[in-house]
Order: structure tokens, then sequence, then C-alpha cells
């Protein structure tokens, strides 16, 4: 089976240039001007950009949560994903405290093995150091491929550690090429606020941001940034969201550490008001959306080089599963679904109003993630000898989003009626077409588990 693309504009982190592409079985065989080869099938990209299918280092696919799953199994979650662009995703494996990690891995695998449609990876959250999880770190980077170590710092009593065993697990992965990846959220902090507005009869989805000030996030980040520093550990931050907490990495830069940064696509271009609404339920999740300067922050910090990933932290629940908090903001699910909307979103929003080039734009929605997360150069660019992950997306298609036209397994859409200038046409993974025209032409189980390599020290 071989496929070649003619005439389209390929885009990179670092290229743009017009030429064919030719594919063979999984891989990228050929890359040329005026390609005199045949293949199998051969599709003209004329007036397309031509991408490395994107990779969403951050969603939580049939994650149980409060006593509830998100919505979106690994069927549906990575079908939704292909849809809009994106060929691989990393999920969270929560292991429960008493248990083991590997315990932890082959609970997920039951629900991952067959089901995905696209590639996917795995992070250990780590919610128990101690002796004998510290003695699993090495099998799980060397062994199975999974090479990155989620911590909480908030969510006290289920998966919060304590800076204690946060020291002892990064020097563990340290030593074995691996990478701490961080919530940073004070959660002491926000439990005595989450408290005080609760006792004072304040319960609805306003609290939850105010719950979470600034303050919560920056202070923990820099506590982060200060232990990673210690330790000499690689650090990751996901979803930041605030300037304060990017002035931590900022500071960091100072004493020549380099700590990664990802945020995700709903803080770059939605904002806290959206809490006053009577559905503001929808968009409850943490840390939560910020102000209109946060947003300012964040483009900058892209363009800076601070921020190097734009994730999704997609984790998606139905509205009656989000009315479970209607007294109670507490009581809301945890959640936002973008999976399928990253690219378009960050695309028109980003690459048409000029706030990022297209360079930029691949480097953050795929380029960096696999570099960072130990794929590069077998994902996140369009080379010989990687996988044949492309997208072809047609800059000037206008669209609506709507959740009567998504394909994420949610009865809502986070940003209904948006317009967007950007849509993906055709989705290659591993030299198949998997989307075409709004039509999925594979089966669950395409998708395949990526073993990953020891991580970058930097980027």
């Amino acid at each position: 089976m071989s496929i070649l693309i003619k005439n389209g504009n390929i885009i990179t982190a670092t290229d743009n240039y017009v030429a064919d592409i030719f594919i063979e079985e999984e891989t990228i065989k050929a890359i040329g001007k005026n390609l005199s080869i045949t293949a199998t099938e051969t599709i003209d990209a004329s007036g397309m950009l031509v991408m490395p299918g994107g990779i969403d280092p951050h969603v939580h696919l049939d994650m149980p949560f409060m006593g509830t799953y998100s919505s979106d199994s690994y069927e549906t979650g990575t079908r939704a994903a292909l849809y809009g662009g994106t060929t691989t995703v990393i999920d969270f494996i929560l292991q429960k405290q008493g248990n083991s990690l590997q315990s932890a891995l082959q609970e997920w695998k039951n629900r991952s093995d067959n089901n995905c449609y696209g590639d996917y990876s795995f992070h250990m959250a780590v919610t128990d150091f101690n002796d004998s999880t510290k003695k699993e770190i090495k099998h799980f980077i060397e062994e199975e491929g999974i090479t990155s170590f989620k911590t909480f710092m908030a969510y006290k009593g289920a998966l919060m550690i304590d800076d204690r065993q946060m020291i002892g697990l990064m020097e563990e992965v340290k030593k074995h090429g691996g990478l701490i990846n961080v919530h940073a959220t004070n959660g002491d902090m926000i439990d005595y606020l989450v408290a005080k507005h609760k006792a004072e009869g304040k319960y609805s989805p306003l609290y939850h941001y105010l719950s979470q000030p600034e303050i919560t996030e920056a202070e923990a980040s820099e506590r982060f940034v200060d232990m990673a520093s210690y330790t000499g550990c690689p650090g990751y931050i996901v979803h930041l969201t605030c300037e304060g907490a990017l002035n931590a990495v900022r500071n960091a830069t100072r004493r020549n550490q380099k700590i990664f940064v990802e945020t995700c696509i709903q803080y770059l271009i939605i904002d806290a008001s959206l809490y006053e609404r009577e559905d503001g339920a929808k968009w409850v999740m943490s840390p939560p959306l910020r102000e209109k300067k946060d947003q300012q922050t964040l483009w900058a910090g892209i363009n800076q080089g601070l921020v190097q990933v734009v994730a999704t932290d997609h984790c998606p629940f139905m509205w009656e599963q989000k009315l479970m908090g209607k007294d109670d903001f507490s009581k809301i699910p945890n959640g936002h679904p973008a999976i399928e909307n990253r690219i378009e979103l960050l695309f028109s929003e980003g690459v048409n109003k000029g706030k990022i080039t297209l360079n930029k734009f691949v480097e953050v929605a795929s380029t960096n993630a696999a570099k960072i997360f130990g794929m590069f150069p077998k994902k996140g660019t369009i080379a010989v000898g990687s996988d044949a992950d492309i997208v072809l997306f047609n800059p000037n298609e206008t669209h609506t989003l709507s959740a009567k036209n998504h394909h994420m397994n949610v009865d809502y859409s986070g940003y209904e009626g948006w317009e967007v200038k950007g849509k993906v046409k055709t989705v290659l993974l591993r030299g198949k077409v998997t989307i075409d025209n709004n039509k999925c032409k594979i089966e669950k189980g395409f998708g395949k588990f990526v073993k990953r390599n020891k991580v970058a020290q930097t980027i």
C-alpha cells in the first residue's frame, strides 16, 4: 500500500515549502518536488497545508472521577481526536493509593487495548510513592516505555502527594531518565477556600473559580520549580493558566533552569466571565479559566519559548453528570471537552489573528510534545523515516463549532456557535487515510500503543 500526496504546502516546526510526499506502508519514504513515483493512491493537496498529525499529551478518557467516568471512551475519544487532526494522545493512568503502579497500568489497558482509533500512550500518575512504588519506576521507563510520571499538589486524600514524596519520586525518576509532570496548585489553600465559601452559603460555579485564585497556582508552581531545581529532575507543568505561574518559570530561567510548560486551548481563548452564566458548570475545570490578562501572558509565553505545548486536558462529562453539582460547585465533575477542537481553534485564533506563526502552531500542537515525551522523530514531524501521521488542512474554510456536529461523546460544546477559519479535511495515521471529508475510514483497534523513549532534557 502506498500513497503519493501531491502539491501540498508542507509545514513543520521549522519549514514551509511546496512538495510531494511518498508514503509506503506506515512511513514517509520520500519528499521532493514533482516526484515521479507510482503509488496505489494519489491525493492532490493543492491549496492545502500539509502538517504532522497533532499530538495532545493531556487527555482523560474513560477516567473514574468524583463517582462517575469521563464520557469519552478510548473508542469515541481517539476517533474525535482524529476528526480534529490529532493522531496521537497521551492519557493519564491514576494509581490507587495502596496499590501498585503495575495494577493501575493493567486497569487502564483493560479499557484501552483494541479500542482506540488513534495512537496513544500513557503518563503514570503516582498518588502513593513508597518503597514498593519506587522499585517500579525503572521498569516503567525501560520496559513499558512509560517515561513520564504525573504528580498532584491538590486533591488531598485522593491524588495529592506531599513534598517529601515529590522529592523522593523526582530523585528516582531522574536516575532512570524520566520526567515529572505536575498539577501545580496549592491543595490545602484551595480546600480552605472551598470550605469557607460553602460555609457562607456560596454554592454557584463562580465559587469554583474564586476558590482557586491565581496565587494558589503561582505558589505551587514556584515550589515545584524549586524542587525540580534541587533534584535536577526534568519538570513539566501541565495546564498552566496564569501570569503568576508563568512568572515562576520565567524566574527559573535566571538560574539557567529549563522547565517545560503546557497550557490548554481553553486558557488561551475563553475566560472566567463564563462562570457567571447559568450554565457555568460547563466550564468547571481545575485550574479554572482565568482573566483576559492571563490570555495575553500565555500567547506571549508561547512566542517567548516559555510555553512549549498547547494541549486540552480533555475530560468531558455529559450535562446530566455536571448537574451532580447543581446545588454545590464542589460536586461538579471537573473537566472540559476539546480534543476535537484544539487544532482548528489554535489555527483560527492563533495563526489567523497573527498571534503565532504557522511554524509555531505546528511546534506547540505536535512537534514539542513529540520531543519532550520521547516520540520524535517517529512522531511530530514530516520527514523521511517518520510515521506518516499527516493532516491536510484547508486554511480558508470557515465553519461553526457545535454539539450538533462534533464527534466527542458529550451533549454540549464549550464553543457552541464559535466560527473558526481553517478546517481539517484529510487525516492519515501511519500511512492510512483515517478521516476524509468528515468520514471515518477505519475501525476501532487501528490505534497502537506508542512505547516512548527516555525524555528530552531540553528542546
